[in-house]
């Protein structure tokens, strides 16, 4: 049975976006195939190697803390999520308010000034400008700045 927003549509479609980025996304409508057998042996750990390229002044460094170079990065890098979450997590809210602007609005009026305005983190001038779009594109563009998009 059609949803009544698509009757009488001459090519109904249907566009879905991924919420913690904003971006398109796909529907994987197949079924889901069973879950593997669990393997015998030892559990992955999840460590992946991977090259990391520092000059010698910060091997030297990191070759004097305790617990190797691996330890001490990983703490570090522990130590700026922690502290940096707030301000990721700002820029990510902003990142996807704009992939579903540049998507659902890109062609709307004032659309590069409200661009400034998003960027700028400035939510009243974003309001303003985006206040003539289509309210349903409005109140997403404004709960995925606000993270109340779930």
């Amino acid at each position: 049975m059609a949803c009544g927003a698509f009757q009488g549509a001459p090519h109904p479609a249907l566009r879905v976006f991924e919420l913690a980025t904003g971006r398109p996304g796909d529907l994987d409508l197949r079924e889901a195939e069973p879950a593997p057998a669990p393997r015998r042996g030892r559990p992955r750990l999840g460590v992946a190697a991977r090259e990391v390229t520092l000059l010698p002044r910060h091997w030297d460094w990191l070759a004097a803390q305790p617990g190797g170079a691996s330890a001490v990065l990983r703490r570090l890098v522990d130590q700026a999520r922690k502290t940096g979450a707030d301000g990721d997590a700002r820029r990510r809210r902003t990142e996807a308010a704009y992939g579903f602007m540049v998507e659902m609005a890109g062609d709307a009026p004032d659309f590069e000034e409200a661009s400034r305005a998003l960027f700028a983190g400035d939510r009243d001038r974003l309001a303003a400008l985006i206040a003539p779009w289509p309210t349903d594109i409005q109140g997403q563009i404004l709960e995925l700045l606000d993270g109340e998009a779930a």
